[in-house]
């Protein structure tokens, strides 16, 4: 058979020959799936697809959220003009609406609705006949049930809330398919249960989700911790916009550069001492 002539054989057959010894956890079964793809019974992609799957099958909504330090939101009492210069402004496809605070959250707004605005005067506009209701679920929620929810329901984005019934955020199921099929593991990795790996004297990666006390406690700062939770919060502040990979910043006498990032936010920093 062709595939056999390549060196490569049918899903099922490599399934079949990985699990012949049994992992006996979960450390063993990613042994053996890197040595799969070793021995080129499952390519690169393939792998980390599988590594996303697991890693997601342990993640609760807490884990991927964009917080609510990050939320691109509207209200509903500001006018077509605001909105749309809002929606251009941040790209994304839906939008939280809300109305006095963060807390009083009274739906989602697809951006597509919007484009009825060119066929008619703007001051026809009344969003609270756009909106759609929303999807809330608790920071707890897992991330494959919920991944179930909204295949089922055909949402996209829900609302994260904490004990309290407060907003602590919001997740889309893209950012639950890219835990699955994004870049689980590339050349700037860093083991899930460490935040921060130290590449030489002067150059340490770092998530970008790692709480600013315990950047503050590693690298000895005094960042203020109250207006942001995360150091990614600080750095996007720094930038003033959602800054594309590549991209620098400095603060004080460390320079960020972003390594991984998408449309929504930030995943991985590198920070140099200069």
């Amino acid at each position: 058979m062709s595939d056999q002539h390549d060196g490569r054989r049918s899903f099922l057959d490599w399934f079949s020959e990985l699990f012949s010894g049994e992992p006996s956890d979960r450390l063993e079964l990613r042994e053996t799936l890197r040595d799969a793809a070793d021995r080129q019974l499952v390519d690169a992609n393939e792998l980390n697809i599988i590594f996303g799957a697991l890693q997601v099958s342990d993640m609760q909504a807490r884990d991927i959220m964009i917080p609510r330090t990050q939320m691109a939101y509207l209200r509903d009492d500001e006018p077509a003009e605001e909105i749309l210069r809002k929606v251009v402004q941040a790209r994304h496809s839906r939008f939280p609406v809300i109305g006095d605070d963060l807390d009083d959250v009274k739906g989602i707004l697809h951006a597509k609705d919007l484009l009825q605005l060119a066929l008619k005067e703007s001051r026809d506009f009344n969003i609270k006949d756009m909106i759609r209701p929303a999807t809330v679920v608790p920071e707890s929620k897992r991330l494959m049930v919920l991944l179930q929810d909204f295949r089922s329901t055909r949402n996209h984005m829900a609302v994260v809330v904490d004990e309290y019934g407060h907003v602590s955020g919001v997740v889309t199921i893209e950012d639950v398919l890219e835990q699955i099929v994004g870049d689980i593991e590339d050349e700037h990795d860093i083991d899930e249960e460490r935040y921060v790996n130290q590449l030489d004297e002067k150059t340490w990666n770092v998530k970008a989700t790692t709480t600013v006390e315990d950047f503050n406690e590693y690298f000895d700062r005094e960042y203020d911790d109250e207006e942001f939770d995360t150091i990614g919060g600080i750095v996007l502040k720094a930038f003033g916009h959602l800054p594309e990979r590549g991209e620098r910043v400095k603060i004080d006498d460390l320079e960020f550069k972003v390594l991984n990032a998408d449309s929504r936010r930030v995943r991985l920093l590198q920070v140099r001492q200069r």
